[in-house]
């Protein structure tokens, strides 16, 4: 069973933002901002990676879409980062539609002869370290219903929201039905549908899911570059976390407080 994972990297595609631009070359402007861009590569390194690495189950691959225009600088950095994650791979687009690149990508990706699990991720967030493990688990468990149905969704909804800075961490648990973080999808073998083919809020709407409670499944960031920030949404009620809270960070996440610290107090940070 191939499990595949896309994380869109400041790819300036054409739709898929909530925040609009009138032209490519403004949106490429606002992706590509210098202190935007730092702050992504912060918490990609100490929050989005980290919790890849660590998976009780490392049989997957993720492929990080970049746009063909990222400054040399930076894609050389996202080189570096990405080299220590060998399930990981860059794919460079020129701006094209959001959603057809991406299900374009993802069926390139796959062997259609064969069952495929994908799942989206953030370049700001993370999902437990035995999140593949649970995924793949779920679709075994669920062979009856893969057998009647092209496409199943699992969804883990129970997790927190964090920001993450100089101080460390400051998080609070949240309960979120199909989010992005944690939401997996299985593809029957010469199927062309993706994950991308849906609105991750919407998914339930087209194909059988299957949710599970499990306790602290992921965690999405909330930063200054959130694209869905943009536009006024409510800030989290988060709180500093304790040194228990911090353990969890560390044991279930692979995010270590003292890393985002160190991240955020260096030389340039955000």
């Amino acid at each position: 069973m191939q499990v595949i994972g896309l994380c869109r990297f400041s790819y300036p595609a054409l739709g898929g933002f909530q925040v609009g631009h009138d032209t490519i070359e403004e949106r490429m402007a606002y992706l590509y901002n210098d202190a935007r861009l730092e702050e992504r590569f912060r918490l990609f390194e100490t929050v989005a990676l980290p919790c890849l690495k660590a998976q009780t189950d490392p049989d997957f691959e993720l492929i990080v879409v970049i746009g063909d225009t990222l400054p040399q600088r930076h894609l050389d950095r996202l080189r570096d980062i990405l080299a220590t994650l060998p399930q990981a791979r860059i794919r460079s687009e020129p701006p094209r539609q959001h959603r057809e690149v991406m299900k374009e990508i993802l069926n390139s990706a796959r062997d259609r002869n064969l069952p495929c699990l994908q799942f989206r991720f953030d370049d700001d967030d993370a999902v437990a370290v035995d999140f593949v493990e649970r995924l793949r688990a779920a679709s075994d468990d669920c062979f009856a219903l893969t057998q009647q149905h092209r496409t199943i969704a699992f969804d883990w909804n129970r997790g927190l929201i964090a920001e993450y800075g100089p101080d460390g961490i400051a998080a609070t648990e949240v309960f979120r039905p199909f989010d992005v973080a944690a939401l997996g999808m299985y593809v029957r073998p010469r199927c062309p549908l993706t994950i991308m083919n849906y609105a991750h809020n919407k998914i339930n709407r087209f194909m059988p899911t299957v949710s599970f409670d499990t306790k602290h499944m992921f965690v999405r960031g909330h930063n200054a570059s959130n694209d869905s920030r943009q536009k006024g949404e409510r800030p989290a009620d988060v709180t500093p976390l304790t040194p228990e809270g911090e353990t969890m960070f560390r044991t279930r996440f692979a995010i270590d407080a003292d890393a985002v610290r160190q991240m955020f107090t260096r030389e340039g940070a955000p």
